[in-house]
């Protein structure tokens, strides 16, 4: 699977691919990233309640895995759970009621293009592997921005090219070769895992997608290297 040219080509083809792979979604992303991805959300989450918000929405929430982690950092807050997922969000569902979170914990189908909320809405956004599946990224950077209150903080968790030139040959022949064959015998959709490293390798550079969180009207944008530049966290404020 290649990136799309066309936007809404692309959120239908990437909503389609996700429902097909719900079921297998989260033991799969953490065989593929030897459960890394755990730490990463673990950085994340600390990041996002140093500011103790009321009201957070995870945007591409997926399966919930960030949700559930803000619920459990932030006790007294509320999280709003948004994917175009269907198949992702049944998923979600299940894991938010047995732990008996369903009372602090929303999750709706929704486009990130085009948020329900009013603008100043939440306290926190937060998206974790989810802003390169954007159709128009910058429309959704536009939204994500506008329903953040006033000092409002956003938190972006996203895979991206390792800066070191050896390390990042490594990388990209496991994510390009390895990777594909694993997700596809375990799913039986190895053409999802194919979009990964594709999705990756189209996704801007560190300093150009800072460059979009500053023209999304945000300030205060930094982006934070983990494991050799494999994902980076980036937090914005409004």
């Amino acid at each position: 699977m290649k990136p799309y040219d066309n936007p809404s080509s692309k959120k239908e083809q990437v909503r389609t691919m996700f429902d097909r792979i719900a079921g297998r979604y989260d033991l799969l992303n953490h065989v593929l990233s030897m459960s890394i991805d755990r730490l990463w959300r673990r950085r994340t989450v600390r990041l996002v309640a140093a500011r103790a918000p009321r009201r957070v929405l995870d945007v591409a929430t997926g399966t919930g895995d960030l949700a559930l982690a803000l619920a459990r950092a932030l006790p007294e807050a509320r999280i709003t759970g948004l994917d175009l997922s269907e198949g992702m969000l049944a998923a979600a569902r299940g894991k938010v009621a047995a732990r008996g979170l369903s009372g602090r914990i929303e999750l709706v189908q929704g486009d990130a293009e085009r948020l329900a909320w009013p603008d100043a809405t939440f306290d926190a956004v937060t998206v974790a592997f989810g802003v390169r599946n954007f159709g128009d990224l910058e429309r959704g950077l536009s939204e994500l921005a506008r329903v953040l209150r006033p000092g409002g903080q956003l938190a972006v968790l996203e895979f991206s090219r390792p800066d070191n030139p050896l390390f990042r040959r490594l990388y990209e022949f496991y994510s390009g070769r390895i990777l594909p064959r694993i997700g596809g015998l375990l799913s039986r959709d190895k053409r999802a895992y194919e979009y990964l490293p594709a999705s990756v390798g189209a996704f801007p550079p560190p300093e150009d997608f800072l460059a979009m969180l500053r023209a999304a009207g945000l300030a205060d944008c930094t982006a934070r290297s983990q494991s050799f530049g494999i994902a980076r966290i980036y937090t914005a404020r409004r």
